[in-house]
Formats: C-alpha cells, sequence, structure tokens
C-alpha cells in the first residue's frame, strides 16, 4: 500500500482516538452504574398493598356525602356503566361477592333511583339492572370528585416521583385488567 492510500493505516495523529491518548472534550469509558434491582413478587405486592391501603381512604369521599353510596355500590354502577345492563348474577360474578349480598345491593340501588329493571328479553322470568340518568350522573360526579382529591394529592409530588407514577401506570393498568372480574369478558347470563 502506498501512503495515498486513504484506507492505508498511517502515522497517528494529534488527537485521535488511540489507545494512550484523549479526544479534547471525550468522556473517558468507566464501570457504569447497575440498574436498580427487580425486587421478588412478593415484596412488591405488599409495598403496592401497602400504599394502596393508604392512598383509598383519602380518594373516598365523606361518608353520606353523597347518600348511601358505599364503594361496593359504586362499584355496581361502575360494572353496569362499563358492561351495560346486566342481570344480577353477572352482577355478582362481575363484582365477585355473593348472589344474596348483591341482590339486597341492587334493591337499595334500585331505592335510590340509580338502577332501574327491566325484563329480560331472552328471559321473561329475569329482570336486566340498568344504569338510570340520575344514577350515571352521580356516578360521573363521584369520579370527578375522586380524581380531582387524586390530582390534588399528586400536585405534591416532586416532578421525578410524577414521572415515575406515570411511567408506572402501563403495569398497574395491566394488573388491575389481569385481577379485575369487573373487565373480564362475561355474558349477561
Amino acid at each position: 500500500m502506498t501512503a495515498l492510500d486513504p484506507t492505508a493505516p498511517g502515522p497517528a495523529t494529534p488527537g485521535a482516538n488511540t489507545p494512550g491518548t484523549a479526544t479534547p472534550g471525550a468522556v473517558a469509558p468507566g464501570p457504569t452504574a447497575p440498574g436498580p434491582t427487580v425486587p421478588e413478587s412478593g415484596e412488591l405486592a405488599e409495598r403496592l398493598r401497602t400504599a394502596l391501603q393508604h392512598l383509598l381512604p383519602g380518594l373516598r369521599g365523606t361518608r353520606g356525602e353523597h347518600g348511601d353510596l358505599t364503594p361496593s355500590r359504586q362499584a355496581a354502577l361502575g360494572a353496569l356503566d362499563t358492561h351495560g345492563p346486566m342481570r344480577i348474577s353477572a352482577l355478582a360474578t362481575r363484582l365477585g361477592i355473593a348472589l344474596p349480598t348483591t341482590s339486597r345491593m341492587v334493591d337499595l340501588l334500585d331505592a335510590s333511583g340509580w338502577i332501574e329493571r327491566t325484563p329480560d328479553p331472552e328471559d321473561r322470568r329475569a329482570s336486566l339492572i340498568a344504569l338510570t340518568d340520575p344514577g350515571r350522573q352521580l356516578l360521573h360526579t363521584v369520579r370527578h370528585e375522586t380524581a380531582a382529591r387524586l390530582a390534588a394529592r399528586i400536585e405534591k409530588l416532586s416532578p421525578e416521583e410524577q414521572r415515575a407514577l406515570y411511567t408506572a401506570l402501563p403495569a398497574l393498568e395491566s394488573l388491575a385488567d389481569s385481577t379485575n372480574p369487573c373487565t373480564s369478558p362475561s355474558t349477561n347470563a
């Protein structure tokens, strides 16, 4: 090879990145900090359970603020809002509670005017329960109030904590979808 060949190795030029020389302004490679280790699922579960246990009471309204709307009754209204009219047995399955308990809860929701019963077109002996307009409005109001209370608490977090929370949302949503019977497909039978 000749000295005119651009691919031929030549003498080292000052400032070239050759062993033993440093390019001005370059950062020398060094040991990288190890990423955070992922704790055992049991430890994650315990920390998440504890955080939720302390977070949820602050998100609920004051007792009696919306009549007799308890968290379980709100969950029932939410299931009806999400999945539409259904039989009491389907609601019980979605909420993961016993049929007699669900039946009593539906009686209270009906007496409050938040739901209505209509004959099931597939079986006239059964009835479907559905949200009424006042029930839908109540649910919207409660959800808005809860989101506002949570937003106020989130605003107190540092920007880094807010970013971490935002980054964790897909995992939390996936966890909720996989464990919540209200989100699993089911028939109204």
